[in-house]
C-alpha cells in the first residue's frame, strides 16, 4: 500500500521527525483559504503517486493569494503522468540551502534492510543509483539488532552531509529506520531533506510503502487504505482483490502468476512496446475473476491493446476462455483488441471455447506479446 504524501507526512510527524506545516485542499478555495492560514510563500502540491511531480507542473511555489488561486485552479483536475489530482497539500515553503536524500529499503541480494543517504537529493534518485551510484552511501543493517546509532553517523559523514547538521540528519535516519521496522514498511524515504540557512533538517517530502499483508497489526494505516489508492483503477483493484500496477504505456497485461506477468512485460518491452499494467489473476481464477480483469484494463485510457497470458496449473484454460467470451460479449464493439495465448490445463479445451471473432489467438507467448505490441502501434 502506498501511502500519499500528506499521509506519510502525518506518520513522520507522529514519529518526531520535522515536516513542514501543511494542510490539505479538494477545492480552489480551500487552498488559498489554507495557504493563507499557513502564510505566504506556500508550495502547492498534487497529491498524486508518481514521481517527477514538480517538472510535470504538479507543484507550484506561490508567493500570494491570487498566484495561490491560480496554481491550485490549474492543479486540481489535471491529468498527471495518467492521474487525476483531485487533492493539494498547501505546506509552507522551506527557504533550503542544501537538499540531501534519506531512505530504507530491503536490500534482497544480501537479505538485509539498506539505510540509504546521498547529498544529491532533490532529483530522482534512481537516476543518481544509474549515473552515480558511489553518490550514494549505504549501510546494511542486522534486523535482529536493529539499526546502530554509529551506524547512522557513517552513513551521514561518509556520504559527506555538513557536520552542522550531521547529527540530526542521522537522527532522522534512525527515525526511518524504526517507522519502517514497527510499521512493516517496504519502502521509506526522504527526497529532499531540505537543510535550512539556519541548519534545520526538514523532511519536504515524504515516500511511505507498506506491506499489505502486514496491515492487520496496523489498523491506523488501514484506516488509510482506500485514500491511499491513487486513482480509480487502484481502488477497483483492491474492490476485486487484484495485485494490480499502473504504468505509463499502451500495452495491456494479464496473466495468473507473477513470475508469468513479469515475463510478460519484459517481452513487450524487448519487442518495442510499452506496459501499460501489472495484472496478476492469481490461480485458480474463474470466468468472473477474469471478466473483472478484462474490466478494468479496458478501463485505462492508456491503453491500446491487451495481451492474455495464461499458463493452466490450478488454473484451467476453459475457465479463462469462458471469462474472456462473457466480458467480450457484453460489448456491441470491443473496446481495445485483445491477444490470448493459452497453455498448460484444458488449454486446448479454452482454445475452442474462445470466440475468434471477438479476440487473436496466438500459440506461443512471444507471438501474443508480437501481435499486441503491433496492434498497439497501429492505434497511435
Amino acid at each position: 500500500m502506498k501511502l500519499h504524501e500528506y499521509q506519510a507526512k502525518g506518520v513522520f510527524a507522529d514519529a518526531g521527525i520535522p515536516v513542514p506545516d501543511s494542510q490539505l485542499a479538494s477545492t480552489v478555495d480551500d487552498a488559498v483559504e489554507a495557504a493563507g492560514e499557513i502564510g505566504y510563500p506556500v508550495a502547492i502540491k498534487a497529491q498524486v503517486q508518481v514521481g517527477g511531480r514538480g517538472k510535470a507542473g504538479g507543484i507550484k511555489l506561490v508567493d500570494d493569494a491570487e498566484e495561490a488561486r491560480e496554481a491550485a485552479d490549474e492543479i486540481l483536475g489535471m491529468d498527471l503522468k495518467g492521474l487525476h489530482v483531485d487533492r493539494v497539500l498547501v505546506e509552507a515553503a522551506v527557504d533550503f540551502t542544501d537538499e540531501l536524500y534519506v531512505g530504507v529499503t530491503m536490500d534482497r541480494t544480501e537479505g538485509k534492510p539498506v539505510a540509504m543517504v546521498s547529498t544529491r537529493g532533490g532529483v530522482n534518485i534512481e537516476e543518481v543509483a544509474e549515473e552515480d551510484p558511489d553518490a550514494i552511501v549505504r549501510e546494511h543493517i542486522d534486523p535482529a539488532f536493529g539499526m546502530h546509532p554509529y551506524q547512522a553517523r557513517k552513513a551521514v559523514f561518509d556520504a559527506g552531509v555538513d557536520r552542522a547538521v550531521a547529527n540530526d540528519v542521522a537522527s532522522i535516519l534512525t527515525q526511518l529506520y524504526q517507522l519502517w521496522d514497527d510499521k512493516d514498511a517496504t519502502d521509506i524515504e526522504v527526497n529532499p531533506l531540505m537543510v535550512t540557512s539556519d541548519d534545520e533538517v526538514i523532511a519536504a517530502d515524504a515516500v511511505m510503502n507498506i506491506d499489505e499483508d502486514a496491515l492487520f497489526r496496523h489498523p491506523d494505516l488501514a484506516e488509510m487504505e482506500e485514500e491511499a489508492a491513487s486513482d480509480e483503477l487502484e481502488a477497483k483493484a483492491n474492490e476485486y482483490g487484484f495485485d494490480y500496477v499502473r504504468l505509463s504505456g499502451n500495452v495491456g497485461i494479464i496473466g495468473n502468476g507473477a513470475g508469468l506477468v513479469m515475463t510478460t512485460l519484459d517481452l513487450v518491452d524487448y519487442y518495442g512496446g510499452e506496459p501499460a499494467n501489472f495484472l496478476d489473476i492469481g490461480g485458480g481464477a474463474k470466468a468472473e475473476r477474469v471478466t473483472n480483469a478484462l474490466d478494468m484494463v479496458f478501463s485505462d485510457e492508456n491503453v491500446d491493446s491487451v495481451v492474455f497470458n495464461i499458463f493452466g496449473g490450478i488454473t484451467r484454460g476453459d475457465e479463462v476462455a469462458k471469462g474472456i467470451n462473457e466480458a467480450l460479449e457484453q460489448f456491441d464493439e470491443i473496446p481495445k483488441k485483445v491477444v490470448v495465448r493459452l497453455a498448460g490445463t484444458n488449454a486446448e479445451e479454452g482454445m475452442e471455447i474462445l470466440n475468434t471473432d471477438l479476440v487473436t489467438v496466438e500459440g506461443t507467448l512471444e507471438d501474443a506479446v508480437q501481435r499486441a505490441v503491433s496492434y498497439a502501434e497501429e492505434e497511435q
